[in-house]
Formats: C-alpha cells, structure tokens, sequence
C-alpha cells in the first residue's frame, strides 16, 4: 500500500515533525509514503507538468493524506481527483489551524489532533481500519 501526502508547500517545514510522525506511523504498517513537494520542483510557468505529474503520483497511491494545517488551494485539488479516482481520504489538521470544509466533507477519515503524540495515536487507528477493509 501507499500513501500520497498532499501538503502545502509554503507549509512544508512548519509541518516537518508532523510530516515525519505520519510518514514513520504508516511505515510502521507497511504503508509507504511519498510526499509530492519533497520529490519535484517546478517553475511557475510549469504548472501543467506539476499537476499532470501530481495526478500520475496519486494515480499510483491507495491512500490520500491530507495535511491541511495551512489550507491551500492544490491540496483541495489533489484530493478531489483522489476521491474521483476512488482512493481514501484522510483529512489531518492541527487543532487550532483553520478548518477546511471541502478536503473534510470529502474526506473517508478525519484527525484533528493536538500535538504529534496525539497525532500518531490517531493515525493507528485510521491505518487499522483501512488495512481491516483492505485485507
């Protein structure tokens, strides 16, 4: 299994720890991870490969993480065509970031947590219900 794990890249280093916990947790269940951000850097004039690229990642993913602490506009993207294509979505955010309606409402999974700890505490159990389906 794998998950793709859309995150806001303006946000990437104020998440770097949540990032890693998610990442290591998933591992932990045999789930490997790919972050988009950290594997491509496009030039703006370039928009149509990232997202042709993003759409190839996901297409190669079971699972879409969402890190929606800091909301953006790509991340709604990518998990709408993760849910078209018929993958699970997980909706993560800190608990006192801003909530985002759209990634939550098409979200299969929501963890709202407050500090790593918590965060990978729910995380196990999300991983256990999705592998329980899968298996």
């Amino acid at each position: 299994m794998k998950a793709y794990i859309s995150v806001s890249f303006r946000n990437r280093r104020s998440v770097d720890k949540e990032l890693t916990a998610i990442a290591g947790t998933l591992n932990e269940h045999d789930i490997a991870s790919f972050i988009f951000v950290d594997n491509y850097k496009f030039e703006a004039t370039h928009e149509q490969q990232m997202m042709q690229q993003a759409m190839n990642d996901i297409d190669k993913c079971d699972i879409l993480i969402a890190e929606t602490s800091d909301k953006a506009i790509g991340i709604g993207v990518e998990a709408g065509y993760a849910k078209a294509k018929g993958k699970t979505i997980i909706y993560v955010r800190q608990i006192n970031a801003e909530h985002s309606t759209t990634v939550s409402g098409i979200s299969d999974f929501q963890i709202v947590y407050d500090n790593t700890s918590d965060l990978k505490r729910q995380l196990v159990v999300v991983t256990k219900k999705i592998l329980a389906v899968n298996n």
